[in-house]
């Protein structure tokens, strides 16, 4: 957690994971440090989020950055795809045009341009297929993150997963969460 001076991006205070409310903002993201900043870690094992940062905030070098929009852990595959479905729900309301629309697709879907989709498929609800898949024909995808390179073979059925970069599933197949 982060406190702020107001108006102002310096952390006035960093506790990680405290045991009682001490404010509403996380940290989050991608660090951006001065090369200076490596002399305060020591050459062990150590937490740089308890053993540096709330030394970086006590001698006001430590900075936050507010992001807009919702944000989720995903460090989980369920978690993942959770996210991915609260990603495509916002797109509907804010960019529907960025999500695909044709006869096959059932509510929420992000399709890449590059994706080859068979006859006679259904694509959803919350389904992000990635660049240069291939779906063959009669293919059920729903609730699922398909990425480059898969090869999805005729009548196979994929539901609540992720399928990893450039596998193939065969004809036929169930692949069930």
């Amino acid at each position: 957690m982060v406190v702020n001076h107001e108006n102002s991006s310096a952390i006035d205070r960093f506790v990680e994971k405290p045991t009682e409310y001490v404010s509403n903002k996380i940290n989050a993201g991608i660090y951006i440090f001065n090369p200076r900043m490596l002399n305060r870690i020591e050459l062990k094992p150590m937490s740089i989020e308890k053993e540096v940062f709330p030394f970086m905030a006590r001698d006001k070098q430590l900075h936050s950055m507010d992001l807009d929009g919702f944000w989720m852990d995903v460090g989980q595959p369920k978690d993942y795809l959770t996210g991915t479905c609260l990603y495509l729900a916002s797109q509907a309301r804010v960019n529907p045009k960025s999500l695909a629309s044709g006869p096959y697709i059932i509510g929420n879907a992000l399709i890449h341009p590059s994706a080859k989709i068979g006859s006679g498929c259904k694509i959803g609800p919350n389904v992000v297929l990635g660049p240069n898949v291939v779906i063959g024909d009669g293919v059920r995808l729903t609730k699922c993150v398909v990425l480059e390179g898969v090869t999805v073979k005729d009548h196979s059925w994929i539901r609540e997963s992720i399928i990893g970069w450039h596998s193939t599933i065969g004809r036929w197949v169930r692949f069930l969460h």
